[in-house]
């Protein structure tokens, strides 16, 4: 498996519901996050350029997560993302929610994204220069 990947995140205000922790559904936004900054740190391409000059983008088709502890207002926090699988359209990606300097997960996150075409939103082929550099072996 490649060499997790960590980008920081600073739990703000409009991310909490009434009972003062993270809502759950701001884990997928905060993943989408994070994988855009995998894709301009790690792959080497931002993700917008990557849907606009490539004309590819890589939505979500399932997501599953697990909740250990609550993040709260003003936490910081480091996002791993791992990519655990690359398929021939599909990706397969893994996020731990990490308070700094501890590495016990408060969630984590499993999501498949596949790759489309922007312009007609149709499943394509993960291009093997994108493959590569997912993997790490490019």
């Amino acid at each position: 498996m490649p060499v997790p990947y960590r980008t920081p995140l600073h739990v703000r205000f409009g991310d909490l519901d009434p009972a003062g922790i993270v809502y759950y559904p701001r884990y997928g936004h905060f993943c989408h996050v994070a994988m855009e900054e995998f894709f301009r740190d790690v792959v080497g391409i931002d993700y917008p350029t990557l849907l606009r000059e490539h004309g590819l983008g890589f939505p979500t088709v399932r997501i599953e997560t697990d909740y250990r502890r609550p993040l709260r207002y003003g936490d910081d926090l480091e996002i791993e993302v791992t990519v655990t699988r690359v398929g021939t359209t599909a990706v397969e990606w893994r996020y731990r929610f990490l308070h700094r300097g501890d590495d016990r997960p408060a969630a984590e996150s499993r999501l498949v994204t596949v790759c489309v075409v922007m312009a007609s939103f149709e499943k394509t082929a993960v291009p093997a220069w994108l493959a590569d550099k997912l993997t790490g072996a490019g």
